[in-house]
């Protein structure tokens, strides 16, 4: 199999922990984001959609960060998405929750605006505008994860074990940590995040994203959650 991806990618990042954790043997390849790579006609004959990652294995591709971590599971009978058809669909379940409710406000409207150039408003009030709508829907998603999704008994998203929910998730929740957020108020999410960086694939998959990315952004002026 062969993994093309970068290591700050917010998406690439919870393969690379499910890789590691399961110790899958997996060629690398990097397409620099930041030196526009994924734009290149080379990359887009991979992926038309010019992004990363993406997973060959054999004559499949596929091009979903959400699609490749199910697609690993089950190809090797991981427990990580399990076979039980109830707890598999609650999976898939919080998977399309972070994906498609938390990470479009979360990141897309609240945190790539103030960090990626191409993603920034032409103008301060559109950029200010833009902000403070994703800000109020940032926090309510927040609230539900903490109080309602994970609460005060759950050590995983769905229940006592880890799954690949958890890494998707993580991934995609940390990347507020670029602008500062702090989670602490959040004790249920703070937990939660605490139990999946204390798993043994994490430093391989997020040390990059925290040395040449969160690092850096430490004394940059951002706009706050709160």
């Amino acid at each position: 199999m062969k993994l093309y991806y970068h290591p700050l990618s917010t998406t690439s990042r919870p393969v690379l922990q499910f890789i590691a954790e399961n110790r899958l043997d997996v060629e690398y390849q990097v397409v620099d984001l930041f030196a526009g790579e994924h734009l290149k006609d080379e990359f887009e004959a991979v992926n038309a959609s010019r992004q990363v990652p993406v997973l060959e294995d054999g004559d499949l591709r596929l091009t979903e960060s959400s699609a490749i971590l199910k697609y690993l599971g089950e190809k090797i009978g991981s427990g990580d998405y399990p076979r039980d058809l109830r707890e598999r669909a609650q999976v898939n379940e919080m998977m399309d929750w972070f994906n498609t409710g938390l990470y479009r406000d979360l990141g897309y409207g609240f945190v790539y605006p103030q960090c990626l150039p191409n993603h920034r408003r032409p103008d301060e009030a559109l950029q200010s505008s833009a902000l403070s709508w994703a800000r109020e829907r940032a926090r309510n998603w927040l609230e539900v994860l903490d109080r309602r999704l994970i609460g005060p008994e759950k050590p995983y998203l769905c229940g006592e074990r880890i799954t690949i929910a958890d890494y998707f998730g993580a991934a995609l929740l940390t990347i507020g940590e670029l602008v500062h957020i702090d989670f602490a108020r959040y004790r249920n999410i703070e937990r939660w995040l605490g139990n999946v960086k204390a798993r043994p694939g994490w430093l391989f998959a997020n040390d990059a994203f925290y040395s040449h990315w969160v690092a850096p952004m430490k004394d940059s002026a951002c706009a706050s959650l709160q």
